[in-house]
């Protein structure tokens, strides 16, 4: 059998695995829930209030929130997750099977894109029921919803392979991942109005992945006049689904790479001393 291929498969079965354990973690479950009752909340408040004259200001706020939230779950989580299973020596037992590193990298990233379908559907069913203007106009933008976010989710998840390569301290670590994480935000427009951004920001932003991401949330959530707001006027999903590709298969690339020269490093003494120095600071 081809090493690449039984690779991925077993990849494709950790990834799943993972998932479904990580119900088991109490931890795991607030990481799941706060965000989604923080946004809803949000939404329902602004409809209740009134603002916005009558456009759809809790359907926006809660169809950014889902890609904020989107966002959160592929950089930083996968992020921490590889910063902790380096210090336990997770890593370093993959660098010892055949094509480990390959397997690994699908794995999180199955973990991960199907903890973004279910964090959506935390945010959209409520969202459906309780927020005006928001939902489906048939279904193709369910659809269009559901591939948006696992192709977001496998564009963004090698970035964050990539920070915690570079983490040694999880715990500090995480914290300084945040800056670059928060820096594409601000520039993306999930956070500011993206038009009101001087040109060379907006330049900057539409290189991104998060920016794609959510014109692809937005174009499946909010009703179709929305469109007309957009910088290009439509919501360019043919585009949406290019420019994550490339950053998918891009970023996959470059992480397996970067995850190389990492394990290359690693050793039975430095996981040694990491989990000595982890017990230290607890």
């Amino acid at each position: 059998m081809n090493a690449d291929l039984n690779a991925v498969r077993a990849g494709l079965s950790r990834g799943w695995i993972e998932f479904l354990l990580s119900f088991r973690n109490g931890q795991e479950l607030f990481g799941y829930l706060y965000m989604p009752i923080l946004f809803v909340g949000m939404a329902i408040t602004f409809d209740t209030v009134g603002l916005g004259d009558g456009e759809p200001v809790g359907a926006i706020v809660l169809s950014g929130g889902a890609a904020f939230f989107l966002v959160m779950l592929g950089v930083t989580t996968v992020c921490q997750v590889l910063a902790n299973e380096r210090e336990d020596g997770t890593l370093l037992r993959a660098k010892a099977v055949p094509r480990g590193l390959l397997g690994y990298t699908v794995a999180k990233s199955v973990h991960v894109a199907t903890m973004s379908l279910t964090a959506m559907a935390l945010i959209v069913v409520p969202g459906l029921l309780f927020v005006e203007d928001f939902g489906f106009q048939g279904w193709t933008d369910l659809v269009t919803l559901l591939w948006v976010c696992v192709l977001g989710m496998l564009a963004l998840a090698p970035i964050g392979a990539i920070l915690g390569s570079f983490i040694t301290n999880p715990r500090v670590g995480l914290t300084l991942a945040m800056l670059p994480t928060i820096a594409i935000i601000m520039v993306s427009g999930l956070v500011l109005p993206f038009e009101f951004m001087p040109g060379w920001v907006q330049a900057l932003g539409r290189t991104l992945p998060v920016y794609w991401l959510g014109l692809g949330v937005r174009s499946a959530m909010l009703p179709e006049a929305h469109a007309a707001l957009e910088l290009a006027g439509s919501w360019q999903l043919p585009q949406v689904a290019g420019v994550l590709a490339v950053w998918a298969l891009g970023g996959l690339v470059v992480a397996q790479w970067v995850l190389r020269r990492m394990a290359r490093r690693e050793s039975g003494s430095r996981v040694q001393a990491a989990r000595e120095e982890a017990m230290k600071r607890a």
